[in-house]
């Protein structure tokens, strides 16, 4: 087996596993309970969001734990139109939203939110004049992906966050599911911001939402204390200091894991220009663990399948997507929905070796031959 998926997800690191570990098995109290096991956890906890703060360079904002950044990015939609429906209920987005951002957003629409996409040019990015244009005084937010998880396209967010100040009641979300771990992220710039520890070597499963304390949320969840009056539930430690232990290694690594990945991206890159029916989707600046491709008016479903079958494991767009449907972040760079639906995505990591890509590119000359003959 191949394993050319790690933007869909990450193996956790074994120091990560032994965290977590070794914190729920040292620490049976409850982090809630006043008494002696119970305080001990709780300050584990309380450890690691200071910790993590630090590393985030986030003295402004709360750490607040969750259970991935699907909730992350709900809490933070709903949680901020819920708050400000009294001075508007505008939002603008993206066409090139994961679906734990596209979703919660179409559930505000049917409760009487008016949504607006900003354009995406030609180079995958926001058009920062169209989102100028866009934001209204009865605007509350806009929400925008880091880096696009189907393309790795870097987003312009300190460009973005300089045109929302200039609205004092707009808030400003970003998912930065895609982009921790593959390239720096500013947070100082978000009023929320989303993680999700297993993208980057973490535990599935854990993850958190950075919040501006100056922003209000309306919490998804009611309940029992927490560390949080935005997050009901117990304070789960191993969770909290296993994520603390991924994220102080993908920033104490990025440099060195970067270099790795890029050397990997152009050899890929090369040998796959080779084959004049490859259309590379993924922009040279883009982050380089990603690397999308459309290959002739092959479907990407049809070519994942095939190296599927071959054990080599790529994805079709991101992997909470609908099948059938055109990639959005592909259409929106080319206009052109054959592409769109012939793309397909090779994730890479630090771990990813030159075998494995020799592997790969062997069976993607054999699935192509297939595939151009079937």
């Amino acid at each position: 087996m191949v394993y050319l998926d790690y933007s869909a997800h990450t193996p956790p690191d074994r120091e990560v596993m032994a965290a977590f570990m070794n914190t729920e098995l040292d620490n049976p109290g409850n982090a809630n309970s006043p008494h002696a096991y119970g305080m001990q956890a709780m300050e584990l906890v309380k450890s690691a969001q200071n910790h993590i703060r630090d590393l985030m360079k986030a003295p402004d904002h709360e750490v607040i734990f969750t259970s991935g950044a699907t909730e992350a990015n709900n809490l933070a939609i709903k949680g901020i139109a819920e708050s400000s429906r009294h001075r508007g209920k505008h939002i603008v987005s993206t066409p090139i939203e994961h679906s734990s951002v596209s979703a919660p957003l179409s559930y505000l629409q049917e409760k009487g939110w008016e949504i607006d996409l900003v354009r995406i040019g030609r180079d995958g990015k926001v058009d920062l004049e169209d989102l100028e244009r866009l934001i209204r005084d009865d605007t509350v937010l806009v929400t925008c992906p880091y880096v696009d998880g189907e393309l790795g396209t870097i987003q312009p967010v300190r460009e973005m966050a300089s045109i929302i100040a200039g609205h004092p009641g707009c808030r400003f979300h970003i998912d930065a599911t895609q982009a921790f771990g593959k390239t720096e992220v500013l947070s100082d710039i978000a009023d929320t911001l989303s993680l999700s520890g297993h993208k980057f070597y973490g535990i599935n499963g854990s993850g958190l939402l950075l919040r501006r304390k100056t922003v209000s949320l309306v919490p998804l969840l009611n309940g029992g204390a927490s560390t949080t009056v935005y997050r009901s539930g117990t304070p789960a430690a191993g969770l909290a200091v296993s994520l603390d232990k991924a994220m102080t290694a993908a920033v104490e690594h990025l440099e060195e894991r970067n270099r790795l990945v890029s050397a990997l991206n152009s050899e890929l890159r090369s040998r796959l220009s080779e084959y004049r029916k490859v259309l590379f989707n993924s922009p040279e600046d883009a982050v380089p663990h990603i690397l999308n491709i459309s290959v002739g008016n092959i479907k990407g479903k049809d070519f994942q399948q095939a190296l599927s079958a071959r054990g080599i494991c790529v994805s079709v767009k991101s992997a909470c997507s609908v099948d059938n449907l055109p990639s959005r972040s592909v259409f929106a760079i080319s206009r052109d929905r054959k592409r769109a639906l012939s793309s397909w995505r090779i994730s890479l990591s630090h771990l990813t070796t030159t075998e494995e890509l020799n592997e790969f590119m062997k069976a993607f000359d054999d699935c192509l031959k297939e595939l151009e003959n079937g």
